[in-house]
């Protein structure tokens, strides 16, 4: 392991460190679940190329969503964040740009949370124009 990337794990050690002890480890759950949603759903291309999804909706209880939101903090893009450093370690390459949506749902079983994947395509900036007119 390089120095650069034990500095990497040891800065994400001490942010998911930091959620637990803020969010009472519902956080560190979250990015624990996502991390395994985008290992799951890996796919070996050829050698040396390995795809995963792209979008990630995480699913919360209105009282999580709450109390995460009302820290300031922008959940979706920390979450990204992680979750793009993770696929960085593992070599991942991502279908199109990475997004993790997090949104409130009463009805996540045992009143937890609920993660899934997708792969959402990348329009571009070309391919806009031409369906727009």
């Amino acid at each position: 392991m390089s120095a650069l990337s034990a500095l990497e794990q040891t800065l994400e050690n001490r942010w998911d460190a930091l959620w637990a002890r803020l969010l009472d480890k519902e956080p560190v759950e979250v990015l624990d679940a996502l991390r395994r949603e985008c290992d799951d759903n890996a796919v070996v291309c050829r050698e040396g190329r390995v795809m995963v999804p792209n979008a990630y909706d995480v699913e919360l209880p209105d009282d999580v969503h709450d109390h995460l939101t009302r820290t300031g903090t922008d959940v979706g893009q920390a979450l990204t964040d992680s979750l793009s450093r993770h696929a960085e370690r593992r070599g991942y390459e991502f279908a199109g740009p990475l997004a993790v949506h997090v949104a409130k749902c009463p009805e996540v079983p045992n009143g937890r949370y609920r993660v899934a994947s997708r792969v959402m395509q990348h329009v571009s900036a070309d391919g806009f124009f031409y369906a727009a007119h």
